[in-house]
């Protein structure tokens, strides 16, 4: 329960911080958000917002979506001949559309669709109770709702609050501000991080900070703050300069210079030997020294996240040259993590997060058609060009990057599946 409770947790920070910053800048740029959504598939619950914005959590855990006007709207276009019902104001104005057989709108009235235009002239026509005798046509208020087959309501999309409207800047930013919040978020973690730990560690210099209590560290007499001068005589001046001698010398006594209080000596100790990935290696139970100032903590989250950034693109750059579905991680992936981050306490689940959401922040960003990254390529050559691509080429550059997308995810999943399962 506790790795569900994690999981979901991770999750949920990280998808509603990614779509939050669609959903903001959208709304900062006149764009209608018809839906706003954590997970994905089959609706658990369904509530519209006073800002027009109906907010939905889905049953799988795999991602969420910020649903904009203009944009993926093929569930709301209504067909000649669609058996309906409509809601009107006093003044015979259509303020509600239901086209769903699980929604009952009292006091409505029928209607067999002939046309219906809900995004310039805003009006629909029909015949009453299906009589084609009672043709009637109505206007539709610019901010009336649809009732989707689903059950889902959602506003309708008039032509000024569509995606398309906006301003190319407008619409670049919109795109961006998605994997723009996973990089802010990371900052603020590790930031965090830094200071729920009393410091930053430092690892270019070979003062140590804590020594646990009994380890070959502590029985052979260091102290908390010492400086390790050399190993079996090479100098050592940074924290790489220590774990190498040590992690490669499992069970092996080492000759280790010390300084202490102001001086030099010599001791000996034997790393103890201890299995990591299948391999084991040598400790002595040391830490690296935290620098403990405040600018030193802001500072020590700007560079761990920096640090972070490049590791992430030289992962991927490995892609490249070496492909295995063994690099990539999918939900199952994410889980494992979890499970493994929930026993291990509060500060590797906050590493965790921060850890998925530059991943988050960065594959989103990727030049792929359905990413974030994918739209703003296609933004940046509408700019180029001058005028934007034809809608039908764009969606089908788009269809085609989701479906390699989605059966990335699911060679990604299966594999995660057969690694950790069997």
């Amino acid at each position: 329960m506790r790795t569900v409770i994690t999981f979901l947790i991770v999750f949920g920070v990280l998808v509603i911080v990614h779509e939050f910053g669609h959903f903001f800048f959208a709304k900062r740029s006149g764009i209608l958000v018809r839906e706003f959504s954590i997970g994905m598939g089959p609706k658990l619950i369904a509530h519209m917002g006073k800002d027009g914005t109906t907010y939905t959590l889905r049953l799988l855990p795999i991602g969420g979506y910020v649903r904009m006007a203009g944009l993926e709207d093929e569930e709301t276009e209504l067909s000649p001949g669609t058996p309906l019902s409509v809601e009107l104001t006093s003044k015979n104005v259509v303020r509600r559309i239901n086209v769903s057989k699980k929604v009952q709108l009292p006091n409505s009235i029928p209607l067999e669709l002939i046309a219906a235009d809900l995004v310039d002239d805003l009006t629909i026509k029909g015949y009453v109770n299906g009589d084609e005798s009672q043709e009637m046509t109505y206007k539709v208020l610019h901010d009336a709702t649809v009732i989707e087959e689903s059950g889902t309501e959602v506003r309708i999309a008039p032509r000024d609050v569509q995606f398309q409207s906006a301003k190319l800047g407008s619409r670049i930013l919109t795109n961006f501000a998605g994997p723009m919040n996973n990089f802010i978020l990371t900052i603020i973690l590790f930031i965090a991080l830094a200071f729920i730990q009393g410091g930053v560690a430092d690892y270019n210099t070979n003062q140590i900070g804590s020594v646990e209590a009994g380890s070959p560290a502590a029985q052979a007499g260091m102290k908390d703050h010492d400086a390790i001068v050399s190993i079996e005589g090479k100098k050592v001046q940074s924290w790489e300069d220590l774990t190498k001698p040590v992690t490669s010398s499992p069970g092996k006594e080492l000759s280790v210079v010390i300084e202490q209080g102001g001086n030099q000596k010599t001791i000996e100790m034997t790393p103890r030997s201890v299995e990591s990935n299948g391999q084991k290696v040598g400790q002595i139970g040391v830490t690296p020294y935290l620098r403990t100032g405040f600018f030193d903590k802001i500072m020590g989250g700007l560079t761990q996240s920096w640090d972070m950034t490049k590791n992430i693109f030289s992962a991927l750059g490995s892609l490249f040259t070496g492909f295995s579905l063994n690099k990539l991680g999918g939900p199952v992936m994410m889980f494992k993590m979890s499970e493994e981050a929930s026993q291990q306490g509060v500060k590797t689940v906050i590493y965790l997060m921060a850890l998925l959401s530059v991943n988050l922040g960065i594959v989103n960003l990727l030049p792929i058609p359905a990413f974030d990254g994918g739209k703003i390529l296609l933004n940046v050559i509408e700019g180029i060009r001058g005028k934007p691509l034809d809608p039908e080429k764009e969606g089908l550059i788009t269809m085609i990057g989701f479906g390699f997308i989605m059966l990335l995810m699911i060679m990604v999943t299966w594999n995660d599946i057969q690694r950790f399962f069997f």
